[in-house]
């Protein structure tokens, strides 16, 4: 059974622990309470920005310096961004604890934002590199046919006209409101005692002489969605990347675990209804899956597949009528048992790395989610029925919830396809 030890500093930075005595090496991470939801449209790429300078140097160490002593301890440094937090995170050796948690706080709270032109230009050809990758692309279209306007529709990643022109005092200004203490938790799996991490994080508290602790920061619900629509870009690609897709549900929503069992049993794994009726028995498609994320509020489901023109109408029928079965409670023999042992091993096997395990306890916190024991999310994969699934199905991907986002070489090939599957969708759109 997985225990963990929580604290909380004067600062009101929490920290989150799991000791695994059995390893030598410690996964330890900062959770920061900011998004790309959080941005304006005109900060639209500040939070991934930002995640970049903290590895160009800080009041202590320089750029260089933070590259030379990671590399010499052996660790693995990173970052992400998401729509809802940002993580700087390293595994070391237990031994290095100590000076890999003391460079780290340093870039979470002390970034000078040097060298911003270069990584600026590092950043502009992320972004150009992510807008060459079609199959990536899609979905970042597909989140904004379904929120529209709204933050979680916008790219993580940021535009190239924000980027470009953005500069430091926006970039501190930012940094000073979203990376204060009460906003950050950091969670620790590995050899490793929390009463001494605790007490080293509060020794570089007090360095950092920070504003008054506040508690996390509270961002605004999302109502309601906005209507279903549709996206198109036209690139000159040898396959069509399309997705279809609606509103999910949020990461506290008791319907999680049958949401996660539908996801497995319709694209999930390679026994999934998509990849067999699509790939394996049609031959129709080399990419095709489902895909689930889960924010604070709401959420987002829906399938992806990438398939040359002549078969494109025909991979969003098929699909179409998988869903449909699904939802009218038609399951094929031992595929729900079979989707729900793919999930519970999955789950299992991942509690073997310490840096999953870290991610579990920090990604839990910062985001104010139940941390439930292992057993007891296998359980409650157990206890989701076939009406749960079918019921979730039927709601969630009802035929007058989905959107549709593609990208392609011709915009007209697309809008026939989705409208054999969802007629009233491509009529709005062109009108």
């Amino acid at each position: 059974m997985q225990k963990y030890e929580l604290s909380e500093l004067d600062s009101g930075q929490r920290i989150i622990t799991e000791r695994i005595p059995s390893v030598r090496s410690v996964a330890l991470g900062f959770w920061i309470g900011a998004g790309s939801r959080d941005e304006t449209p005109a900060k639209a790429g500040v939070t991934h920005f930002i995640e970049h300078l903290l590895f160009k140097g800080t009041h202590s160490y320089t750029a260089q310096d933070i590259a030379e002593i990671f590399d010499g301890l052996g660790g693995e440094l990173n970052a992400a961004t998401s729509r809802e937090h940002t993580v700087v995170y390293v595994r070391v050796a237990d031994h290095h604890l100590e000076q890999a948690l003391d460079v780290m706080s340093d870039m979470v709270y002390a970034p000078v934002f040097a060298d911003l032109d270069a990584e600026r230009e590092v950043v502009l050809e992320e972004i150009a590199m992510y807008e060459d990758t079609p199959h990536e692309l899609v979905h970042d279209l597909m989140s904004q046919a379904i929120f529209g306007d709204h933050p979680l529709g916008r790219p993580v990643i940021g535009t190239a006209e924000v980027i470009s022109s953005v500069g430091r005092r926006a970039l501190t200004s930012y940094h000073q409101t979203m990376y204060r203490a009460g906003n950050v938790v950091v969670a620790a799996a590995g050899n490793l005692r929390h009463d001494d991490l605790v007490a080293r994080l509060d020794r570089a508290q007090r360095k950092q002489a920070k504003t008054p602790a506040r508690g996390p920061r509270l961002r605004p619900p999302l109502v309601r969605p906005p209507r279903p629509s549709i996206r198109f870009q036209r690139k000159k690609t040898e396959q069509y990347h399309v997705c279809l897709g609606a509103p999910g549900i949020a990461r506290s929503d008791r319907r999680r675990f049958a949401a996660s069992v539908l996801d497995a049993l319709l694209g999930g794994s390679a026994s999934s209804r998509l990849f067999q009726e699509i790939r394996e028995k049609r031959g129709m498609a080399y990419a095709v899956y489902t895909f689930a994320s889960q924010y604070s509020d709401t959420g987002l489901i829906g399938f992806y597949v990438g398939t040359r023109a002549e078969n494109l109408a025909d991979c969003l029928e098929i699909a179409s009528e998988q869903i449909d079965e699904v939802a009218e409670g038609k399951f094929r023999k031992g595929e729900l048992e079979r989707a729900k042992e793919n999930l519970k091993g999955r789950i299992l096997l991942s509690m073997e790395s310490t840096s999953n395990r870290m991610s579990r306890l920090g990604k839990s916190l910062i985001s104010d989610t139940e941390l439930l024991s292992i057993d007891r999310i296998a359980a409650e994969i157990d206890a989701v029925t076939p009406d749960a699934v079918a019921e979730l199905a039927g709601v969630l991907l009802a035929p007058e919830k989905l959107s549709a986002a593609g990208i392609g070489p011709g915009e007209e090939r697309f809008r026939d396809a989705v409208r054999r599957v969802k007629p009233d969708l491509a009529r709005r759109a062109a009108a």
